[in-house]
């Protein structure tokens, strides 16, 4: 597998720079949501990594790639939004192996805040009902006797609310959780000390906005808010300046348009990513790095898919 990621991912001016994606790494297996890793599989996939990629912190590599300097495989690992696991479950791992990590958060659910998808999710895994009367929000009566009919119900309540306002969502999600009786958690996400603790253990910490808004539904003034506000806040927490960027969701056209890329650029950040699935390569602009997260479970998927995503850098940049 080696042979093939130097072949897709050379050095110097025709290098590729893979960048993966996390959110969460949980202490086991979650059976509401499988896809996320537990921190064996984190455990396998940096192992997997570290073996086919040089994996490098992501402003070191941006650097490189500006400057036409990457080596080849060259990869970077990212997180996005804060979650407390990241430095209880993930810090270790990544440590043990000598690896960096970049970990964008969004300040405004520091100390015990809780974003709007996770009092869906938590509520809805809370409830001890069968059936949830959701009739006044869009969402119908859901049935909620297996695990399956639980996901689906989140997945259909995130679905019908995402691209509503900030103030809809949290409204919204807390009504939620008031139907179906339940009280969800309030350490999801983490603390400033904690911030503190993964800056102090050489992670990069990079700017996610305040509140994780969808940037298409601001003003200008109102993003720029977002934008600025987040980085300052974590500036003040780790006395240190932020560089980097991730935009909140992270799609193109659907979340943030081109405008807002300007607008990371003016405020003077060196570079942000986004969700659009990709490898960057020279030329690329430093503003919307693409990322991705292979899901699969299996070593052989796992690297079949980073191959796949070599291949159509390759494609798109000749």
């Amino acid at each position: 597998m080696t042979l093939i990621f130097r072949r897709l991912s050379p050095s110097g001016r025709s290098a590729r720079l893979s960048i993966l994606v996390f959110h969460r790494v949980l202490p086991q297996p979650d059976p509401l949501f499988p896809e996320t890793p537990d921190a064996t599989q984190f455990g396998e996939i940096l192992d997997w990594m570290k073996a086919w990629f040089n994996v490098l912190p992501l402003d070191k590599a941006v650097a490189q790639l500006a400057a036409s300097t990457l080596p080849e495989r060259a990869a970077a690992i990212t997180f996005d939004d804060g979650y407390a696991d990241n430095l209880s479950v993930a810090l270790p791992q990544l440590r043990s192996r000598g690896l960096p990590a970049t970990f964008f958060i969004a300040t405004g659910f520091l100390d015990g805040g809780r974003m709007w998808n996770d009092t869906i999710i938590e509520a809805i895994r809370g409830c001890r009902q069968s059936t949830l009367d959701l009739e006044r929000l869009g969402v119908g009566q859901r049935h909620l006797n297996t695990t399956e009919a639980r996901r689906a119900t989140i997945d259909a309540c995130i679905a019908h609310l995402k691209y509503r306002s900030t103030d809809e969502r949290t409204t919204a999600a807390d009504e939620i959780a008031v139907i179906a009786d339940a009280r969800p958690p309030s350490d999801l996400m983490l603390s400033s000390h904690a911030v503190r603790e993964l800056h102090r253990a050489g992670m990069q910490i990079g700017a996610h906005t305040i509140s994780h808004p969808i940037l298409n539904g601001l003003s200008l003034d109102d993003a720029r808010h977002e934008i600025q506000g987040g980085r300052m806040r974590l500036e003040e927490i780790v006395d240190e300046r932020i560089a980097v960027f991730a935009y909140p969701n992270g799609r193109l056209g659907d979340d943030y348009a081109p405008v807002h890329a300007r607008l990371v650029r003016e405020i003077g950040f060196d570079a942000a990513v986004s969700t659009d699935i990709g490898a960057a390569c020279a030329g690329a602009d430093l503003m919307q790095l693409p990322r991705f997260t292979p899901w699969d479970r299996s070593r052989v998927r796992f690297g079949a898919r980073l191959a796949a995503n070599l291949v159509r850098a390759r494609r798109r940049d000749s």
